[in-house]
């Protein structure tokens, strides 16, 4: 009933539900190990940096979505161990809320990662957990091909298997990067057909660093890596599915090892990253235009726990999830130094862990 009724005052905020050229709608993802419902969507203005719920749709540990280019359509995990689950769902509802088209169950332990095959063919999951790559076909229709990996690192409780974190397609759609946190490994598979991508290589990285999240420039031949155990950033050059190490530099100071996600502005200046545990916030980091690398200007402290954040497409604003605040900060941001100024704004939502935009 607390949330019902919570939904209820939001929605008479908002008048009219429709988007126009200057909002945005927006889904985020939360954990429901408390009173979250699952998957919330709301809407954002990019003049006045509003954000506004608007519909729920029920959904367990929708940790991390995507949305499939040029489909509309949405895919969630469900990052409940055992119980695990991968869905799509398509927008549709009156203020925005999603109607479930498929579900499979038990792809793996805890996917916590998902992206779509930009080509249309499959959804690929990261599963913590199990250690897995899973790809699903597209329309709902099982799974169709899976990897597990096995490996360690020298940190005891974090790296005691292979826990696959994340998976990229690069921007040509013609390789797919898969990070391994627990093995200090990125996996890279090749599209050499319309089929499932195979293996081909295996990237060792520094021990114990723990790689997380891996972004690429707009180009593609750079590639940025955010290593959740050792803090650092890691630079590559990339060449069709080939990676050189070209800089590694420090984002979390603090040592806390807790570094979560990364992001590029869209202009592709400046880099993001936030870190978690201790002095939790946002690095920002200046992009040299020529040779990609890295050069620290500046950090915007943010409530406990940013697990996510998203820079909208017009550069201007940045929503930060703090899972441990329980709510959404907003951010405005200054296209011309990459530095950011707390608007004060909030929104109160349970667990939110992930946001994306429709």
């Amino acid at each position: 009933m607390k949330h019902f009724a919570f939904l209820i005052a939001a929605m008479t905020l908002i008048g009219s539900c429709s988007s126009g050229p200057d909002e945005l709608t927006l889904l985020v993802g939360t954990y429901t190990t408390g009173n979250s419902y699952g998957i919330y969507s709301c809407k954002f203005s990019l003049q006045t940096g509003e954000l506004v719920l608007l519909d729920s749709t029920a959904a367990d540990n929708p940790s991390f979505l995507t949305v499939a280019a040029g489909k509309s359509t949405v895919y969630a995990v469900h990052e409940s161990g055992p119980a695990s689950a991968v869905s799509a769902y398509a927008p549709g509802g009156e203020n925005g809320g999603l109607q479930r088209l498929w579900r499979i169950e038990n792809p793996g332990s805890d996917p916590c990662h998902v992206a779509a095959d930009p080509a249309g063919a499959y959804v690929v999951t990261a599963d913590y957990s199990s250690g897995t790559v899973t790809f699903y076909g597209m329309e709902g229709n099982g799974i169709v091909q899976q990897y597990a990996f096995t490996g360690s690192g020298p940190d005891e409780r974090r790296q005691r298997s292979s826990h696959v974190h994340c998976v990229v397609f690069s921007p040509d759609g013609e390789h797919l990067f898969a990070t391994d946190l627990g093995a200090d490994r990125i996996y890279v598979f090749n599209k050499d057909s319309a089929d499932i991508p195979l293996l081909k290589d295996t990237v060792d990285l520094e021990s114990g660093s723990g790689p997380r999240h891996l972004v690429f420039n707009n180009s593609g031949n750079r590639a940025y890596l955010i290593n959740e155990l050792s803090g650092m950033v890691s630079v590559f050059e990339h060449d069709k599915g080939k990676l050189k190490q070209i800089q590694s530099i420090e984002a979390d100071t603090c040592k806390a090892r807790g570094s979560a996600h990364i992001a590029l502005s869209g202009d592709g200046r400046f880099l993001y990253v936030s870190t978690r545990l201790q002095g939790d916030g946002l690095v920002i980091f200046s992009v040299d235009p020529a040779y990609g690398m890295l050069t620290k200007a500046g950090y915007q402290p943010t409530g406990s726990h940013p697990r996510h954040f998203l820079i909208t497409p017009d550069d201007h604003w940045v929503l930060v999830a703090c899972k441990n605040e329980n709510h959404i900060e907003i951010y405005s941001r200054d296209v011309t130094s990459g530095l950011l100024r707390d608007t004060g704004k909030r929104m109160r939502l349970e667990q939110p862990v992930c946001i994306g935009a429709l």
